[in-house]
């Protein structure tokens, strides 16, 4: 008899591998390959893209789009045993770098770190040290992560595994484009620095809107009040 240990890391190898692996590189997660466009991701986790939030729109066009898998299995009633609670993809000038992936707390309960280090070496190899050379600075949502606790990649992509909480084991999984992920990194920042220098600007925009508005509806009412006003 298969222990539920075995089972849940089996389990998750499966959900982690790419479908139809074979002719795809590992630069990717299950069938949402890196460098994909919006539309091709949208459709395939069938999500519409109006659903895509868009974060900037320059120096460059950042969007995310979630996605949460089915909790059934398509045709029957059986609940499915897909471990993901929800999946972020982040995009760069419509191409996928980011892909975050939260796992359900209750579908990797009672598996260790080893468990998901063994399930997830079975898709990507074996794991590999962090590049050499000055730190980077880690993004909001690697901070978010929690602690780092394995990584695998190379050139085209890299993958780590992070524990967000010690208390029940909460697991999440990034996938990155790096040399994507360097120019989005890049492009936040620039965005930043437009949004600061305009800020004035925007806000004598906002007001004049405001004003323009009330007089607008002052100018309505007057007319209205004219009209029907009889001394």
């Amino acid at each position: 008899m298969v222990n539920a240990r075995a089972l849940a890391i089996w389990t998750l190898a499966l959900a982690v591998v790419p479908h139809g692996i074979q002719g795809q590189t590992r630069a990717s997660y299950r069938n949402f390959a890196l460098g994909s466009n919006v539309a091709t991701i949208a459709e395939q986790a069938a999500v519409a893209v109006s659903e895509v939030k868009t974060i900037h729109e320059r120096p460059a066009v950042l969007q995310d789009l979630e996605w949460r898998p089915a909790r059934w299995i398509g045709g029957s009633t059986a609940v499915s045993t897909d471990p993901v609670e929800q999946v972020l993809f982040r995009f760069y000038n419509n191409q996928l770098f980011r892909i975050v992936v939260d796992y359900n707390n209750d579908r990797t309960e009672g598996m260790t770190d080893a468990d998901m280090i063994e399930a997830i070496s079975g898709v990507y190899g074996p794991q590999t040290k962090p590049a050499a050379g000055p730190r980077r600075v880690p993004s909001p949502v690697e901070i978010e992560a929690g602690s780092a606790i394995a990584r695998w990649g190379d050139a085209e992509f890299t993958v780590v595994l992070y524990r967000t909480s010690s208390y029940r084991q909460a697991f999440r999984m990034i996938v990155t484009a790096p040399a994507l992920d360097d120019a989005a990194r890049k492009a936040v920042i620039q965005a930043a620095r437009l949004d600061e220098r305009e800020a004035p600007q925007r806000e004598i925009a906002r007001q004049k809107k405001e004003r323009d508005a009330g007089l607008a509806v002052a100018e309505k009412a007057r007319v209205a009040n004219k009209a029907a006003f009889r001394p």
